[in-house]
């Protein structure tokens, strides 16, 4: 008992002992984020697209309470012909004109940023908990979880490989006919499309850092294993999941669009929305094609913002990208 009693008072100390050299190298170094935000700091790529995602975001978040008009008043219908091809160009009124059912085209373009917005950071955000918590429990299990772990392990990966077996856009589609059409569902369907390719890479950063000094030690130690997998090593595995974040977003942006393009949206048409106003600038396109430039050039212009910084974070975090 007395040996016993000894042992674990050993084992404690060489805990603390172990926290305090922690404590103390991070004292005396530099933090991963830290030097990376430093990196960023002077890649002219990033800047760039910190500059769009700021202005992108104020415009998103002020902008809508500053427009000049209801972004669905038609009080102007009468200034419109369709039959004619007489739709209002910009004007000192309208800064960017009306469309084909007399509504102001620059209130629909703020207001919609702020939808865009809301899609792009829900759907990646439903996408990042539920691959996280998929690739942690995956990786964890194939680390340090024996054949028990490996036969989980191989559960939860086929089910991955199920949805990475089908088309994204498919995918996405099916969920959304599946639930109707709506703004909620296509959050939701995209979020599930971004959900393997979290999962994988979290997995596979956790099971690279099961084989580190620091899980060997702590093991050796008599750390429990899942404090060992949630307490150290998924902190350890977060970096390139935060940056492929970044980049998810550009493209839950261009998938939420397209879904709306598509009439998957949501289903009042009379929503600012930028992929249902590109929808609904296909039937004047011919003579009126800047009422489908403006949506499409907002969506470019936001996909390229979120995709310049998220390159250059992965840049900076990467050692093997760093220049």
């Amino acid at each position: 008992m007395a040996l016993t009693q000894l042992g674990k008072r050993k084992i404690e100390k060489l805990e603390r002992l172990a926290e305090l050299s922690a404590i103390n190298a991070g004292e005396r170094g530099e933090s991963l984020w830290r030097e990376a935000f430093k990196r960023v700091r002077h890649n002219p790529a990033a800047i760039v697209g910190a500059v769009i995602l700021a202005i992108f975001v104020l415009v998103a978040v002020i902008g809508p309470f500053f427009v000049p008009y209801s972004p669905k008043d038609t009080r102007w219908i009468d200034q419109v012909s369709v039959a004619r091809n007489i739709i209002p160009g910009p004007s000192a009124d309208h800064w960017l004109g009306l469309d084909h059912n007399g509504r102001d085209v620059f209130s629909r373009m703020v207001v919609g940023a702020q939808k865009t917005l809301l899609v792009g950071i829900v759907a990646t955000a439903i996408g990042l908990f539920f691959g996280c918590l998929l690739g942690g429990l995956s990786g964890a299990a194939y680390g340090l979880g024996g054949k028990a772990g490996r036969r989980l392990d191989n559960v939860l990966m086929r089910f991955v490989d199920m949805l990475l077996a089908m088309p994204a856009l498919l995918l996405a589609v099916s969920i959304v006919a599946i639930l109707r059409p709506s703004l909620v569902t296509v959050m939701i369907a995209v979020g599930v499309v971004a959900v393997p390719t979290f999962a994988r890479l979290l997995r596979g950063s956790m099971i690279a850092q099961s084989n580190a000094e620091y899980v060997v030690a702590s093991t050796s130690l008599g750390v429990s294993r899942p404090r060992i997998a949630f307490g150290h090593m998924l902190p350890n595995s977060l970096a390139p999941v935060i940056v492929q974040a970044t980049l998810t977003l550009a493209t839950a942006i261009i998938e939420a669009a397209g879904l709306s393009f598509l009439g998957l949206g949501t289903p009042d048409p009379s929503e600012p929305e930028w992929g249902t106003m590109l929808n609904d600038a296909l039937q004047t396109f011919e003579y009126a094609p800047r009422l489908a430039l403006f949506p499409a050039v907002g969506i470019i212009i936001t996909a390229l913002g979120f995709t310049l910084l998220g390159e250059a974070l992965r840049e900076a975090l990467d050692p093997k990208l760093r220049k």
